[in-house]
């Protein structure tokens, strides 16, 4: 028996006069309700109920203990109340952490209408490019491309991140196409440290098998937007995000090397702290992405100009 129950327990009792109404209005047997009564006053070591033949009646401690009762009770219903009331309405405050680069090109502008949808919650979106600590900075929810190590905070998986090797036109002018993945040693490349950290490319062929090929080059960056401008001005190779690099093909600034070789995708997850008790400021927020993070979701045609006027626009 917890004290939080008994209290409870003890405050129908007093208010109905009774242990067999106060079991049928909590639902227990009475049995249940003679227990708690006597682990209370054993507990608190004094009795609050006088009972005989004719009823039952509070003494004066159980008189004092019952107004006590009532007014804990009543606390703990309007705090309860606020955040049934809270979660119900989607206010204060939902804290968002995520890369730089996705942040900008993608979350941010999918954020708008649900900012909109929900004019009571205030949104503090953080983008940075290494992994925050989700309980030591009070983070609610983070956006993450790859696998989930910590088994103990909660995933939900919301698609897939895939990715395109590309290069200038003006540098495959210069120094040729390559044709196969054992013809990127003899290329400048420029290498994304966040995935690509060994400077190793993986990708697959049409038969099925996996190739991997060695790359160099003057740039190593874990900073998108410093990659894509040095694709764009000629610098070398690189194996980018399809929504870093789509507004680039399209206009035409970037080139697709070796499309018949296929590079692996990432997993795309939202991660919270804990996957018990989920906030449904949380949830909103996920049902809200899933669907506009299907498919070809990296073209950005549902929101218009978000990746031609995105990250593409960074020099």
């Amino acid at each position: 028996m917890d004290q939080l129950t008994g209290m409870r327990v003890f405050v129908r009792v007093a208010e109905l006069g009774s242990f067999s109404r106060a079991a049928e209005d909590l639902e227990v047997a009475q049995s249940t309700v003679t227990k708690a009564i006597a682990w209370l006053e054993t507990r608190l070591g004094t009795r609050l109920i006088n009972r005989n033949t004719r009823g039952l009646a509070l003494n004066e401690a159980g008189r004092l203990y019952y107004e006590t009762c009532r007014a804990i009770l009543r606390q703990i219903e309007e705090a309860e109340g606020l955040v049934r009331r809270h979660d119900a309405e989607l206010d204060g405050t939902l804290r968002i952490s995520t890369s730089v680069a996705f942040g900008e090109a993608v979350l941010g502008p999918l954020l708008l209408p649900f900012i909109q949808a929900n004019p009571r919650l205030r949104v503090d979106l953080t983008c940075e490019d290494s992994y925050v600590d989700l309980i030591a900075r009070g983070i609610d929810v983070a956006l993450r491309m790859g696998r989930l190590a910590d088994s103990s905070l909660g995933g939900r998986y919301l698609g897939a991140n895939p990715w395109v090797m590309v290069a200038a036109p003006g540098y495959l002018a210069r120094r040729g196409r390559p044709e196969a993945p054992d013809q990127l040693g003899a290329h400048d490349c420029v290498v994304y440290s966040s995935v690509q950290g060994d400077a190793v490319w993986q990708m697959r062929g049409v038969d099925g098998r996996m190739h991997a090929a060695s790359v160099r080059g003057c740039l190593r960056s874990n900073n998108l937007p410093t990659l894509l401008s040095a694709v764009r001005s000629g610098l070398g190779i690189a194996i980018l995000p399809r929504y870093v690099a789509e507004g680039a093909l399209r206009s035409g600034e970037l080139a697709e090397c070796l499309a018949g070789y296929a590079l692996p995708d990432q997993e795309l997850y939202a991660v919270f702290p804990s996957p018990k008790l989920v906030p449904r400021k949380v949830t909103a927020l996920i049902r809200h992405l899933v669907p506009r993070l299907r498919d070809a979701w990296w073209r950005g045609e549902a929101e218009g100009a978000l990746f031609r006027d995105g990250i593409n626009q960074i020099d």
